[in-house]
């Protein structure tokens, strides 16, 4: 995995529809690590927030209740740190944000659940597998970085 030469005060995440897994890493980057820390996150496409995606972060504590999903169009700020991407569609635009900001950028490859058919069970399950993923990279990120991890333990 990519570390930056200094520890990052501000990430914006990149994804395909900013409705699943980038509003569910930017509450974890929040609860992770503070108000003192700034994240935004953004899609390719402002799409529509996945309840599921509010359900199984609100197992771990993280209410994502209230994001709206926006477009990077949409930032107040675009000058942050780190860039980071979690799906192939979003990629190119966050190379691009990177290059143009002068960001470094990870991708982090990140399966899409809401593909996964099923029962309300299979699919949830197939939503906490990306969420705890996420949540374990973040972890091992900050650390790596060496910022202290705020949160749950989960």
């Amino acid at each position: 995995m990519q570390v930056l030469e200094r520890p990052p005060a501000s990430i914006l995440i990149f994804c395909t529809n900013n409705g699943l897994r980038s509003p569910m890493a930017e509450g974890m980057v929040r609860c992770l690590q503070g108000d003192n820390f700034r994240v935004s996150s953004v899609g390719v496409r402002a799409g529509t927030l996945d309840q599921f995606a509010v359900t199984v972060m609100r197992e771990i504590g993280i209410d994502i209740s209230s994001h709206c999903p926006r477009t990077a169009e949409a930032l107040t700020c675009s000058s942050f740190d780190l860039v980071l991407s979690l799906s192939p569609e979003a990629q190119d635009q966050a190379v691009c944000h990177s290059q143009i900001t002068g960001s470094e950028h990870v991708f982090w490859n990140t399966s899409d659940p809401s593909l996964v058919e099923g029962n309300r069970g299979v699919r949830m399950a197939a939503y906490r597998g990306v969420r705890d993923i996420l949540f374990n990279h973040f972890k091992r990120y900050f650390v790596d970085v060496g910022l202290a991890v705020l949160g749950p333990e989960e």
